[in-house]
């Protein structure tokens, strides 16, 4: 299919630096370090507190980070023009990935606090410890973490350089290359964030397991990463750039994905509860009744409506995805429950029967996410807001929902 080549204007292509989207690294800079030094006097009073909160924070921003990053690795291995127009927004948010190696150190020197395995003399009086101590040890635990995030850095340096580079040169060979790398790299992307999930919340218990836990977390990724494109086009199509470039067209098919893996979160939620339900093995069931006794019931509950039955009625009807505004509160309760879900995943190991909400999961979500935004603002800033010179640009420019 041809498409009509259009002419967009460079002004709604690029940040100016005195605007308050070419400000948002300064922005992002100075809540990160407000938030992280009202998190320092905070921690002082409660360190165990401290580390499990910054964990929530954590592996909330990862996540989408890591999101963001498999909508770029998706996008080349399916060869997808519809959202080109979108995808540098999707490269500037994984560029947030950048940051984390130091945003983790906290859960490094916090390992003892957080992890029952990592007490040596909790191993010395467990067996079933011991017999996981091969894995589940802090050398270990250090190396893999290691891995994980030289693997995810090294991906999106690769993406985010390659398409920038194209910017400039315009050489359709980048976009071969970088198709061409899509494959190997899903496969290291799925394998680590599975063992990331794996090491940094479901050993937070280490008697409990569950091979779909992986899954679990993936999919709550993909919602958070869908939730935040939405959230940054619509914010940026409102302040003057990106107009008629991303479209309501776009703006649909990112509500049509952020539906679909809102679902797969409810299948995959499920899925996982009802076969531990089945097999009802003690090891296994355990992590379901910390989570339905005390006020965790509630929450539970909350979850389990707030995070698929309200948002599956919402956002299925056409038109509330081709509504902005509609659109957008969407975007926000939905990453408004994956932060909801991700405490739900992390605190019962702190407090086992009552949900005790802390100002320092707020000053950690201010930290680690004013800290995530900041390297987010550098990406955007000195280059296009679109890849000017992929070659499919001008398919994605004319794309329609038929």
């Amino acid at each position: 299919m041809s498409h009509q080549t259009r002419v967009v204007p460079l002004a709604q292509l690029s940040l100016p630096a005195t605007s308050a989207w070419g400000r948002l690294r300064w922005i992002g800079l100075a809540v990160g370090v407000i938030g992280a030094g009202a998190t320092a006097l905070l921690a002082q009073d409660d360190p165990e507190q401290f580390n499990f909160s910054w964990l929530v924070a954590f592996m909330f921003f990862l996540s989408l980070g890591l999101g963001a990053l498999f909508f770029v690795l998706v996008h080349y291995a399916s060869k997808a023009g519809w959202g080109i127009a979108v995808r540098r927004l999707a490269e500037n948010v994984s560029s947030g990935l950048l940051v984390m190696p130091l945003l983790f150190l906290p859960v490094l020197l916090g390992l003892h606090d957080l992890y029952h395995w990592s007490d040596a003399d909790a191993v010395a009086h467990d067996p079933l410890l011991q017999a996981k101590e091969p894995f589940l040890n802090p050398s270990f635990f250090t190396v893999r973490a290691g891995i994980y995030f030289a693997l995810w850095i090294l991906i999106t340096l690769f993406y985010v350089r390659g398409s920038s580079r194209q910017d400039t040169t315009g050489e359709e060979s980048i976009t071969r290359r970088l198709t061409a790398a899509s494959g190997p790299s899903l496969i290291i992307f799925a394998l680590t964030l599975t063992f990331a999930a794996f090491d940094w919340i479901m050993s937070l218990d280490p008697h409990w397991y569950s091979t779909m836990f992986g899954v679990y977390y993936f999919a709550g990724s993909l919602v958070g990463g869908f939730a935040v494109l939405i959230l940054l086009a619509a914010g940026l199509i409102r302040a003057g750039y990106l107009k008629d470039v991303v479209t309501v067209e776009h703006l649909h098919d990112l509500g049509k994905l952020l539906f679909a893996f809102s679902v797969f979160w409810a299948y995959i939620g499920f899925s996982q509860y009802f076969l531990i339900w089945y097999a009802n093995i003690p090891e296994e069931t355990i992590f379901f009744l910390h989570r339905s006794e005390g006020s965790w019931a509630g929450l539970t509950m909350f979850l389990a409506w707030g995070h698929f039955a309200v948002p599956f009625f919402f956002l299925m009807p056409r038109t509330i995805k081709r509504k902005g505004p509609f659109l957008v509160l969407g975007a926000c309760w939905m990453l408004m429950m994956h932060l909801i879900d991700l405490y739900w995943l992390v605190m019962p190991t702190l407090h086992k029967y009552e949900v005790r909400p802390h100002l320092l999961d707020l000053t950690s979500l201010l930290a680690v996410g004013g800290l995530f935004l900041a390297a987010v603002g550098w990406a955007m800033a000195g280059k296009p807001l679109i890849p000017v010179k992929d070659p499919r640009i001008n398919e994605s420019l004319s794309f329609e929902n038929f």
